[in-house]
Order: structure tokens, then C-alpha cells, then sequence
């Protein structure tokens, strides 16, 4: 395979960080890099935050989780969907938006997703180390107010970025069988392949937590998805212009 795939197949999630700072150069070409990545019908509806405040960075931390590492990384970066230049290239062209379509929340989002991961892939590949913040949407109304984000801005994710001070095993992925189809969605056999997982799983944790953690694929996720998700997102995203229409 090609250094690229080994790469791509190589990434774990980084929580520890060394000292040695991160370049604003490299920062800036990681970015250029990202927004390489495809963005759907040309809309480029991502924009990056550097988060350098300190007070605003142990905000962030305590809101997320509390998940340190926000606070410590050597670079903070907050990827926001963003429809709001779209609504000033429309006015250029005394073109009335029609926003709010759910269409618009996709493709922004994806954007997002995309873009980062670019990014992500770029930073790997020169030896940093990265991991992504979900949690900022814990508390996603203050964390806009804190990025004094406008209406058809909203964080996605964040993302900490330095040089690695740990080098932790690869997370095993689901078998390729359940998430490869041929030609029509079976998943006759995925629940006994999932079995067969769950025990990679448990001992990848128990492994890398010496043996404190005991805990299956199916029993994670069946454990979280017994349980709300984050119900303030939809009116938060109502009152930011998304998902209207």
C-alpha cells in the first residue's frame, strides 16, 4: 500500500501533548490544505477559529467535558459551518438568501467535515498529533456567544493540535464486511460479526486501560443511543437561521 493509505490507516486520537509549539505557518498550510479538501457546488462554507486566549480556551475546556487538552494543546482550531458570507455575497448581487433549508445545514456541515479532515490527514503527516472536540456542542449556545459567532455561523467541532507526548494503539474499526455492501443493504450477518468485535474491542480497552475498562462495541454505543443526544441542538440551530425549511 501507498505511505498515504499506511497514514490514513495509522491515525489514533492524541490527548497529550509535548511543549514544542506549532508554527503559524504550519498552522496557516494546514488550513490552505484543508480547504482543498471537495466542498459541494463550490459553496466553501467552512470557517476555521485559532483560538489563542487562554481565558477563552479554559472556557472551552470546562464546557466540553471537562476535556483538559483543550486548555493545553499547543493549537486550538473550531471549525464552524458558515452560511453567513453567503448571505453577504447575495447582497453583492442584490440577491434576496433563501436560507434556512436543511439542504444548506448539510452541505455546510459536510463542509465542515471535509475540510477538517484534510486538514487532520496534512497534520499527520508531518508528525502532529491531533483530536476532536464534540464536546463544544455540550454547551454550543455559550461557546458561540464566547467566538461571538452571527446567525448562520454555528460550531461543529474543535480540534487540538501539537506534536504527540504518547503514542497510544489504533482503535480496531468495525469488520469491513458491515460496513462494505454489495449492491443492496444486508446486514443478515452483521450481528454475529458484531459479536465477534465486541470481543476486539473489550480487549483493545482493557489493553489500553490496564485492564480497568471492560466494555464491548455494542454495549458503548447501545449505552449512549439509550439516552438523549444533545436536544438544545435542534432550537439552537433554529434560532442560528438552520434547519427552517
Amino acid at each position: 500500500m501507498t505511505p498515504v493509505i499506511e497514514l490514513l490507516k495509522a491515525h489514533r486520537s492524541i490527548r497529550k501533548f509535548t511543549d514544542q509549539t506549532v508554527d503559524q505557518s504550519v498552522v496557516e498550510e494546514l488550513v490552505i490544505a484543508g480547504q482543498a479538501a471537495a466542498t459541494s457546488s463550490f459553496i466553501q462554507a467552512c470557517t476555521v477559529l485559532q483560538v489563542n486566549d487562554p481565558a477563552k480556551r479554559e472556557k472551552l475546556a470546562q464546557w466540553a467535558g471537562p476535556q483538559p487538552y483543550v486548555e493545553q494543546a499547543p493549537q486550538f482550531l473550531v471549525f464552524c459551518a458558515d452560511m453567513k458570507r453567503h448571505q453577504l455575497v447575495c447582497e453583492m448581487h442584490d440577491a434576496p438568501m433563501a436560507s434556512g433549508f436543511t439542504e444548506q445545514f448539510l452541505t455546510a456541515s459536510l463542509d465542515c467535515g471535509l475540510f477538517a479532515q484534510n486538514l487532520v490527514v496534512a497534520a499527520e503527516s508531518l508528525g502532529l498529533g491531533v483530536v476532536y472536540i464534540g464536546g463544544l456542542r455540550n454547551k454550543i449556545a455559550e461557546v458561540a456567544d464566547l467566538l461571538d459567532l452571527p446567525e448562520l455561523v454555528y460550531p461543529v467541532f474543535g480540534l487540538c493540535l501539537g506534536y504527540p507526548d504518547q503514542n497510544p494503539e489504533t482503535k480496531p474499526r468495525l469488520p469491513l464486511s458491515v460496513v462494505l455492501k454489495q449492491d443492496s443493504y444486508d446486514d443478515s450477518q452483521d450481528a454475529a460479526t458484531i459479536a465477534e468485535y465486541d470481543e476486539t474491542v473489550r480487549d483493545y480497552y482493557a489493553s489500553r486501560t490496564g485492564g480497568t475498562k471492560d466494555m464491548s462495541w455494542s454495549e458503548q454505543i447501545s449505552g449512549m443511543l439509550s439516552k438523549e443526544a444533545r436536544p438544545h441542538m435542534l432550537p439552537f440551530l433554529q434560532q442560528r437561521g438552520f434547519l427552517n425549511k
